[in-house]
């Protein structure tokens, strides 16, 4: 099944007519026609199929013949992570982190931080892409940077963590988890949370934990994280 993603496509809609680019990628590119079958998902758990009734390169329009809804997974992940030098390295981040499963996300501005360049739109396209390759109904909450203090200060509910590289004692995340919890995770910049963040997240009630016995690049520990999350909670699904 190849996966289309437009938020405006909702419950109850029975014919849907795609915009001037997503037109011509359907026609041009994919060289679909009148008669061809077209899946659809809002990002909101919704999965509408359709079938074309005109297409042409500037509209290409839809009725919708069934649809169906989703439930969301039985738990969730918020991944607060830090920026990385290189922009590619936080993209390939938001790809791998959507694929996997992921809830929310929020770059956080840490003591450490090298780089603060957020291209949201970007971001959010990769978001969208990830989304549609991996065949999953739901789009990844992207929010705008903050101050890493800011973030923590806000109250939150279920699971705490901050994984940092601290000779401390930690727990491995994977060992730390409860099933069917709301999860968030604190992922650090390249030279790691100072000794002042991580004792904030600590008075917050953050809990430490390590994702190993190597050092891992931002973009990678949060991936681990992410797949940490979904793996111990695939025997809940």
């Amino acid at each position: 099944m190849q996966l289309f993603y437009n938020p405006e496509i909702q419950s109850g809609c029975t014919s849907f007519t795609f915009d001037k680019e997503e037109s011509r990628h359907i026609v041009k590119v994919l060289r679909k026609t009148e008669g061809d079958t077209i899946h659809i998902a809002n990002g909101s758990g919704y999965l509408f199929t359709s079938e074309i009734v005109f297409a042409s390169e500037k509209k290409c329009e839809v009725k919708v013949t069934s649809e169906e809804f989703h439930e969301p997974a039985p738990y969730s992940l918020h991944l607060a992570v830090a920026p990385t030098k290189m922009n590619d390295r936080y993209e390939w981040f938001l790809e791998k982190a959507t694929e996997i499963g992921v809830s929310e996300i929020t770059p956080i501005i840490c003591e450490h931080s090298e780089r603060i360049n957020f291209k949201g739109d970007r971001f959010e396209k990769i978001l969208q892409s990830a989304m549609k390759q991996s065949l999953q109904f739901y789009m990844p909450k992207l929010n705008e940077p903050v101050t890493y203090n800011t973030f923590v200060d806000e109250q939150r509910e279920g699971q705490l963590f901050i994984a940092h590289c601290e000779e401390t004692e930690k727990r491995l995340l994977k060992n730390a988890l409860e099933l069917k919890k709301h999860v968030t995770v604190l992922i650090g910049p390249e030279g790691d949370f100072s000794t002042k963040e991580i004792n904030l997240a600590l008075q917050q009630n953050y809990i430490p934990v390590s994702l190993g016995n190597t050092r891992l690049r931002t973009e990678t520990a949060a991936v681990v994280a992410a797949h940490s999350v979904a793996f111990v909670n695939e025997e809940s699904f």
